[in-house]
C-alpha cells in the first residue's frame, strides 16, 4: 500500500476571487464536484480499511493459534523427555525388566548390558525425539516469523489508511466549509442586487412622481371616488398568486411541487401560520411551510423551499398580504407545493410514495393547476399522466 497518502491527497479548495454572482456561482458548482469526489474518495478508503483490519484480525488469530500450539510442542516434549528417562532408569534399576517381567530386549543381561542399553534408550532414542522436536519447532519458528512479519505489513497498512482517510475527511470539511461561505455571499450578493433593484425603481418612480407634479392639474369631469384597495390587497380567507411579485419568474418542471426561478418578493398563499423556515437537507436550508387556516383548502399545508431568504418565524399568523420571504437568483431556484402534515421537511408526494427523484407527481400537478388559477404560469410535466392519485376529498382547483 505504498503511496497511499499521495493516492488520496485531496483537491485544493478554489481560492475566492471577486465577489460576483457568477463567479460564486461556478465556485459553488466547483466546490460541490470536488465534494462529491471526496466523498467516493472516502467511501473507497472506508472499504479497503475494513478490509485490511478483516485481514489483521485473521492474521492476529493464527499467530495466536501458532503460539498456542508450540507452547503445547514443548510442554508434549518435556512430557516424552521424562517418560523416557523414568523407562530406561527403570529398566537399569531392575536389571532390564520394562513391564510384567518383559525383559528389555527379551532376556536378561549383565548390568554393563544394562547400562548400555540406558545409554541407548536415553541418548538415542531422546536424540531422536529431540531431533523430530526440533524440526517441528524450527518450522513453527518460520511460521511465526511470517505471520509477524505479515502482521506488521497489515499494521503499517491500515496506519496509512487511516491517515489518507483522516486527510480526506479533513479536506471534505474544508470544502463544506468553504461552500457554506461562499452560498452566503452567493445570497447576499444577490439580495443587496435586488434591494439595489428595488430601490432603484423606487426612485425612478419618484422622479415620475416629481415631474407628473409639475404638470397643469386638470380637474376631472366627474367626482373622484375613493381610491381602490392596492392590488397586493386580498381579502380574507381568500387565496391569491404567491408569485405575483417574482420578477423575471420562470417555471421549470413539476415533481413534488413545482420549480420555479427568478427573483423577488414570495408571499403566502392566504391565511395560515408558519410551521418551519429551516430544515437540513434541502438546497439552501430554507423550507418555509405554513398550515392554511381558510379558503377550500383550510388545513393543509403549503411549502415554499430552497433558494428563498426567509422573513417569517415560526407561530407567525400570515396573510395572503404578507410577504413569507426573498427569492434570490441561487443555484437551485425554488420549489413549492404541498408539505405533509409536519410540515418539517417531507411532502405529500414523498408520504404517498409518488417521488422517485424527476417525476412529477400528482400533488405537484395539482399545486400547479392552483397557482394557475390564481394567475401564477404552471408548472411543465415530466410525465403525463402525473404519477399516483390524489387521496379522497382532495381540492380541485
Amino acid at each position: 500500500m505504498a503511496g497511499v497518502g499521495a493516492a488520496v491527497a485531496a483537491p485544493a479548495a478554489p481560492r475566492a476571487g471577486a465577489s460576483t454572482v457568477a463567479g460564486d456561482r461556478a465556485q459553488v458548482t466547483q466546490i460541490e464536484r470536488q465534494l462529491a469526489t471526496a466523498g467516493e474518495r472516502i467511501q473507497r478508503l472506508v472499504a479497503g480499511y475494513d478490509a485490511v483490519e478483516l485481514r489483521k484480525e485473521r492474521v492476529d488469530a493464527l499467530l495466536r493459534h501458532t503460539r498456542h500450539a508450540f507452547a503445547a510442542d514443548r510442554r508434549a516434549e518435556a512430557a516424552a523427555a521424562a517418560h523416557l528417562r523414568a523407562v530406561a532408569v527403570s529398566a537399569y534399576v531392575s536389571g532390564g525388566s520394562l513391564r510384567s517381567g518383559v525383559s528389555l530386549f527379551g532376556a536378561p543381561g549383565s548390568r554393563a548390558d544394562l547400562a548400555s542399553v540406558y545409554v541407548d534408550v536415553a541418548g538415542g532414542a531422546l536424540q531422536s525425539s529431540a531431533t523430530a522436536f526440533q524440526v517441528d519447532r524450527h518450522r513453527a519458528f518460520v511460521t511465526a516469523a511470517t505471520l509477524q512479519l505479515e502482521q506488521s505489513r497489515v499494521t503499517a497498512t491500515l496506519h496509512e489508511l487511516t491517515v489518507a482517510r483522516r486527510a480526506a475527511t479533513a479536506a471534505v470539511a474544508a470544502d463544506q466549509s468553504m461552500l457554506g461561505r461562499v452560498k452566503g455571499n452567493l445570497q447576499a450578493l444577490l439580495v443587496a442586487a435586488y434591494r439595489s433593484q428595488q430601490a432603484s425603481e423606487r426612485a425612478a418612480e419618484r422622479a415620475l412622481a416629481l415631474r407628473a407634479s409639475a404638470q397643469p392639474v386638470v380637474p376631472p369631469p366627474t367626482p373622484v371616488a375613493t381610491p381602490a384597495a392596492p392590488a397586493t390587497a386580498v381579502a380574507p380567507g381568500s387565496y391569491a398568486n404567491p408569485l405575483r411579485a417574482v420578477g423575471g419568474l420562470t417555471p421549470e418542471r413539476i415533481d413534488q411541487g413545482v420549480d420555479y426561478s427568478g427573483y423577488g418578493p414570495i408571499y403566502a398563499l392566504g391565511d395560515g401560520v408558519v410551521l418551519s423556515t429551516v430544515v437540513a437537507g434541502w438546497p439552501g436550508g430554507t423550507f418555509i411551510s405554513y398550515r392554511l387556516t381558510g379558503g377550500p383548502g383550510a388545513g393543509l399545508v403549503v411549502y415554499a423551499a430552497e433558494d428563498i431568504e426567509p422573513l417569517v418565524q415560526p407561530g407567525q399568523v400570515v396573510t395572503a398580504n404578507t410577504v413569507l420571504g426573498t427569492v434570490y437568483e441561487g443555484p437551485d431556484g425554488i420549489e413549492t407545493g404541498w408539505s405533509d402534515p409536519a410540515g418539517q421537511g417531507w411532502t405529500m408526494a414523498h408520504d404517498y410514495g409518488q417521488f422517485s427523484g424527476a417525476n412529477s407527481t400528482a400533488f405537484g400537478a395539482n399545486f400547479s393547476q392552483l397557482l394557475q388559477s390564481l394567475g401564477a404560469p404552471g408548472g411543465i410535466l415530466q410525465n403525463d399522466p402525473p404519477t399516483g392519485a390524489l387521496p379522497p376529498g382532495w381540492p380541485s382547483w
